[in-house]
């Protein structure tokens, strides 16, 4: 039974993989930034009580699924049903391209417009992930990374779609 958590920094592929995964072994699949947000508002965090409920509702409502996100305190709550931990870790300029790249989030930003008037700020975000030492950060990931014990893996390259074995 598939039960994956995918976290990294963001660029790092983490939704483009999880959606591909959510494709293609039928799971169920949940974005941390839709619980963590308040919903229709960017970057407006939620309280951490009600973010945690709806984890565990969905942790007990769904048997087959992939979720994905850079919260390391919620990562670390869901890694408890994984099946499978992966770090997604390609570094810096990967993560920066990619931003620079990536399609319209309508689960997150109302139009393409308002985010692109987010690419900014989310390419310092990036950028800082690699001295920050708060929950989203690299040295954060590594920790949660190296403390699970269950089965893991790093990729430290984006995934390659058409490579992923079924």
């Amino acid at each position: 039974m598939a039960r994956m958590v995918l976290f990294g920094n963001a660029g790092s592929g983490k939704s483009t993989y999880a959606s591909h995964l959510a494709k293609s072994e039928g799971l169920d699949h949940l974005d941390l930034d839709t619980l963590v947000w308040e919903p229709g508002q960017v970057a407006v965090l939620r309280p951490e009580s009600a973010v945690e409920a709806d984890l565990k509702r969905f942790l007990g409502t769904h048997t087959r699924w992939v979720i994905e996100g850079c919260y390391s305190e919620w990562v670390e709550l869901a890694s408890r049903h994984c099946t499978e931990l992966v770090f997604l870790n390609p570094g810096q300029a990967v993560c920066l391209a990619q931003c620079r790249t990536r399609p319209w989030e309508p689960h997150k930003y109302a139009s393409p417009a308002d985010q692109d008037k987010m690419l900014e700020f989310l390419l310092g975000w990036v950028g800082g992930y690699y001295t920050r030492e708060e929950s989203c950060s690299l040295v954060r990931h590594q920790q949660l990374f190296h403390a699970f014990s269950g089965p893991k893996r790093e990729m430290t390259s984006p995934p390659r779609l058409d490579r992923i074995p079924k």
